[in-house]
Order: C-alpha cells, then sequence, then structure tokens
C-alpha cells in the first residue's frame, strides 16, 4: 500500500491503493515514520518525491472512523498515527516532493503539505475537511498550512471543507507550480534531480534556516553559525569554488 524505491539520489514513495483512491489507512500511517526513516538513513538518497497514481490521496480512510477510530479513545490513538506520519516527512533533513495527481483531500492534503515542494497536474483537486466530520485539525498541521497560504486563506480552507482546483491552488501559493496531467512526472523528475545535483550542504542548510524562519526563530544562534562553518569547510565548497574558477560546471 505504501511502496518505497530508492537506489539512487531520487528516492520515491508511492501510496498504492487505488482500489479507494489512495485513502490512507491506520496501518498506511503507522508504517510512513519507518519508510521515511530508511530515506534519512540511506546516504545515497538526495531527495524524496511522494507521489499517488491517478490520485494522490483521498484522505484518511473514513471506513476506519466506525471500528479503529470509534469513540475517543481510539480518535485519539489514530490522530497520534496520521501526526506521526506527518512529523516524519516535515521533518525530514533531505528535501521532500508531492507530485499531486486527481484529489488530494483531508490525509492527503497534509503529506503533501509535509513536503517542501508542491507540484500539480492541472486536474488536481484540494481539501482540507475536518470541518465536514467533526474534528478540530492538528496544530502542527494547520501550522503547515498557515505557513503556505496564509492565514485568511487556511481559514477560508478548514471553515468550509471546499474543493479548490489546481488553479486556485497556484494562486494561493498551495502549491509550487501546475503542469497538464501528462507532463507532471517528467518535470517532478527533472526538479529533483536539479536538486540533487547541487550541494547538499546547501540545500540541506537552506532547509534548516527556513524553517527556522517558519518556526519564529530569527537570531543567528551558534546552531546557524555552525551550519556556515560546516558548509565552508565541507569538500562541496571547494568543488564549487573550483568549479567556478574553471569555468565548468560542479561535481557534487
Amino acid at each position: 500500500m505504501l511502496r518505497l524505491e530508492s537506489g539512487g539520489a531520487v528516492a520515491r514513495l508511492t501510496i498504492d491503493r487505488p482500489a479507494k483512491r489512495n485513502a490512507m489507512s491506520y496501518e498506511m500511517w503507522s508504517a510512513l515514520p519507518g519508510l521515511v526513516e530508511q530515506v534519512r538513513d540511506d546516504d545515497e538518497v538526495r531527495v524524496l518525491v511522494v507521489r499517488g497514481g491517478e490520485h494522490f490521496s483521498a484522505g484518511a480512510d473514513i471506513s476506519e472512523f466506525s471500528t479503529l477510530r470509534n469513540g475517543a479513545e481510539g480518535a485519539a490513538r489514530y490522530s497520534e498515527a496520521v501526526h506521526a506520519g506527518e512529523r516524519a516527512i516535515a521533518t525530514l533533513g533531505k528535501p521532500t516532493i508531492a507530485a499531486v495527481t486527481g484529489f488530494c483531500i483531508g490525509g492527503g492534503c497534509e503529506i503533501a503539505l509535509a513536503c517542501d515542494l508542491r507540484l500539480a497536474a492541472d486536474d488536481a483537486r484540494f481539501g482540507i475537511t475536518p470541518a465536514k466530520l467533526g474534528i478540530v485539525y492538528n496544530l502542527t498541521s494547520t501550522k503547515q498550512l498557515v505557513d503556505v497560504v496564509g492565514p485568511a486563506w487556511a481559514k477560508q480552507i478548514l471553515f468550509t471543507g471546499d474543493i479548490l482546483d489546481a488553479a486556485t491552488a497556484l494562486r494561493i501559493g498551495l502549491v509550487n507550480e501546475v503542469h497538464p496531467a501528462g507532463g507532471l512526472e517528467d518535470r517532478v523528475e527533472a526538479l529533483a534531480r536539479t536538486i540533487a545535483s547541487r550541494a547538499q550542504v546547501s540545500v540541506r542548510g537552506a532547509k534548516q534556516i527556513v524553517n527556522r524562519v517558519t518556526d519564529g526563530r530569527h537570531d543567528e544562534d551558534d546552531a546557524v553559525r555552525a551550519l556556515y562553518d560546516d558548509a565552508v569547510h565541507s569538500p562541496e565548497y571547494a568543488e564549487g569554488v573550483t568549479a567556478f574558477l574553471e569555468k565548468r560546471p560542479p561535481r557534487f
């Protein structure tokens, strides 16, 4: 139901449950942290792409709401699994790209928002629907949404539970790019390869600093200065300078 393919600079995590429009089961949410850990521990992997098939994900499997998610205790346990899966993606130190096709609803949108970048097919549809279920959306995931679209649009999305088309998602900043469905995979692959070809000390340092900024931490403390220091003492810095002086592309 979740498939991780690696063996190169770009790993691909595929949500593969087409009969349910890639709805995420409790088992799938619970498997996410372990799969992301494999990506974290694989030094060859530089970028993770998260994708679906015809649909990215229609969200949490509603059929489990009357069983595994039944009652307050079951709901809390289920929410913990969702939160742990989302946090595993969001806190991965390596760049992540969501390739969004078809429905990207509820928990599916939560997964996409946990990624650093979101590229969408022009037929993609987005929505976060706790207001249709009597659920209060998790604070951490709400912050992810606010960071991406701002408070006013976050409120409209959460208050209404409405489904947004790809053009609206692009206009409000929910996605970075929109492409014809037939060209999305090629564009995601090209972007992932570009990021993987850059100096990883720069890419990962940038991710950490951007995340600090969105967390409201604007001070240049010892941890930030350590990022600068690690970069200038890295083999990648030496290669970048040498390549610039020799007028050739760097080999990172």
